[in-house]
């Protein structure tokens, strides 16, 4: 005799009646229906919208959320199926730690997508190959690092005890940091000095007694060109543990000289001096004078010392100026009989 449909909604099996399994399916359909809809309509519908948005954050995430699979949105309405029916432990259990790993999986994905869209973004604004490098081997450390926490997390929430794991990780990591102790510092200085950048490319640097331009930041190391031509490499971790002169920073120079004029100079000759090397500085545009004094006594000349301010930074600009200065306080001494002074001792005998 044929069962109607009571008896077949009222049949136990595996301790759940037929009515339990027709919702469990009814659940299945209205879910996976659900996220097909919401990928095919609506998901179309947002990335239209996010094409006039600004920025394309927006659309990378459309892209990430586009770019998952069919199998994911299977399991997704099995699991919202099966969480109405009664099952076996072990079987509830195997479906909350697929949940647990497919959660964990995009979520990591998703992050690396946002990493990769700011890193992206990074080397658009600075398009340099040696930068670029830099930011790509960032991102890979990133991704690294990302999926080393993922699969630890999962590992854990799986009941295995990680503690020896990380201990045995930690021993070995220790061995190879102090296998490449001087890389490793060098590869994260180039980070410090290019998050950090006290200098750039085309800076003009001063590292103790070494002086230059920097031609090229590495991994490891950097390049300078010395002011005498030869090519100076300097390890990156030298570098930031030591004092750094950058020239390039400067907005304006300040220039202190002194000259000396003979003792035997007139005092109203000295006035004329301070009012001379006055006029000559000023009416020089990039130049602004600061102060000129009569400053001291030396041993065989009267010592004047001037300061003024260049606004220019370039070296060669300011040997130019100072040039110019020095030439036409010689003309204007020369006019003014206001000689300068040298080396000299008088000796004084007492008969």
């Amino acid at each position: 005799m044929a069962l109607n449909i009571d008896q077949i909604l009222s049949y136990t099996l595996y301790g759940n009646t037929g009515r339990d399994y027709l919702v469990a399916l009814v659940i299945f359909i209205f879910v996976y229906a659900s996220l097909k809809i919401f990928k095919r309509y609506l998901l179309a519908r947002l990335r239209q919208i996010a094409k006039k948005t600004k920025n394309d954050i927006d659309d990378a995430i459309i892209e990430f959320i586009d770019g998952i699979k069919w199998p994911f949105y299977i399991f997704l309405s099995v699991y919202a199926a099966i969480e109405c029916l009664v099952l076996h432990d072990n079987i509830n259990q195997i479906a909350h730690y697929a949940l647990l790993i497919f959660t964990v999986f995009y979520s990591v994905k998703i992050i690396q997508k946002i990493v990769d869209y700011a890193i992206r973004k990074r080397m658009q604004k600075t398009k340099d190959k040696e930068k670029d490098s830099l930011l790509l081997i960032l991102n890979k450390i990133i991704n690294a690092t990302l999926w080393i926490i993922a699969v630890l997390l999962v590992l854990s929430n799986l009941g295995l005890n990680i503690t020896s794991l990380i201990a045995s990780l930690g021993i070995g990591g220790i061995a190879i940091a102090f296998a490449l102790q001087r890389i490793l510092e060098d590869i994260f200085s180039s980070f410090s000095i290019y998050f950090d950048k006290p200098f750039e490319v085309g800076d003009y640097i001063v590292i103790g007694e070494d002086k230059g331009v920097v031609q090229h930041i590495g991994l490891k190391t950097t390049r300078i060109k010395h002011l005498q031509g030869q090519e100076v490499v300097v390890s990156n971790r030298e570098l930031t543990s030591t004092r750094i002169h950058n020239y390039k920073k400067m907005k304006e120079r300040r220039i202190a000289f002194t000259f000396g004029v003979e003792y035997c100079t007139s005092q109203k000759k000295l006035k004329i001096v301070k009012n001379t090397v006055t006029k000559i500085i000023k009416d020089i545009d990039l130049a602004r004078l600061d102060r000129v004094h009569f400053s001291q006594f030396g041993d065989s000349a009267l010592i004047y010392e001037v300061v003024y301010y260049l606004d220019n930074t370039e070296y060669n600009v300011y040997m130019d100026i100072q040039e110019k200065i020095n030439v036409q306080l010689k003309e204007e001494f020369e006019k003014q009989g206001i000689q300068f002074a040298y080396p000299t001792q008088t000796i004084y005998i007492k008969k």
